[in-house]
């Protein structure tokens, strides 16, 4: 798929500049159909976005914000997303869709979080991983292959299994916002711009893509 890609000079101002994207999005989805539904992943710029965002005018009694993937750990463990996600917005958040991560039937959990997705999301955030991975969709997971469940489970991943959004779950972004940065990322980010298929973020397909990666990330011109 096509990628928009836009440079900045630091994490800083990618985390910035992407919470002013956001805002002006949920304003412009609250006004065209009452709601913003955004679903959002975890790290460190984005959590710094989610601190911006929380100073930005947003609509937030219209947002629906879910997870695009969470840690199985237990509530408030500092590990998962959504621990940092509320502590980053403070008390200026929507109404969170946690993911059910601490049931006894993860399967079914995973399941019933698929029932309470949008059937079209205003905008999907993702993040990259230095082996090409996004979401909690990893090099070799047999939950690269689910296609016939919005919602999977993952092995084990850096000591712990996730609950993440599957490629036809991410398909029903009207808008993905990509945010990269780091040197790390430049391999990576080259072969999603390049649209290779062979890393995982690469097989991600929706209507819009923008990505905002700094200049340790950005491949060289």
């Amino acid at each position: 798929m096509e990628h928009e890609l836009r440079v900045a000079p630091d994490a800083d101002a990618v985390a910035n500049q992407a919470a002013a994207y956001v805002a002006a999005r949920a304003r412009a989805m609250v006004a065209e159909h009452g709601r913003f539904t955004f679903a959002v992943s975890g790290g460190h710029t984005p959590w710094a976005m989610f601190a911006a965002l929380a100073k930005e005018d947003m609509p937030w009694a219209e947002v629906a914000l879910f997870q695009v993937d969470e840690r199985v750990a237990p509530d408030g463990d500092p590990d998962r997303n959504v621990t940092h996600l509320r502590e980053s917005l403070g008390g200026a958040h929507g109404q969170v869709h946690p993911m059910p991560v601490t049931d006894a039937d993860l399967d079914a959990g995973a399941a019933a979080y698929a029932a309470e997705l949008p059937q079209r999301f205003d905008l999907v955030h993702l993040g990259l991983g230095p082996d090409g991975h996004t979401a909690s969709l990893v090099p070799g997971d047999p939950v690269l292959q689910v296609g016939d469940r919005l919602v999977a489970l993952t092995q084990p991943y850096q000591e712990h299994r996730r609950m993440t959004l599957t490629y036809p779950a991410l398909a029903r972004a009207d808008q993905l916002l990509w945010l990269v940065t780091g040197a790390d990322k430049r391999d990576p980010l080259a072969r999603l711009l390049a649209g290779d298929e062979s890393i995982p973020a690469g097989r991600v397909h929706a209507a819009r893509s923008l990505i905002l990666a700094d200049h340790a990330a950005a491949p060289e011109e």
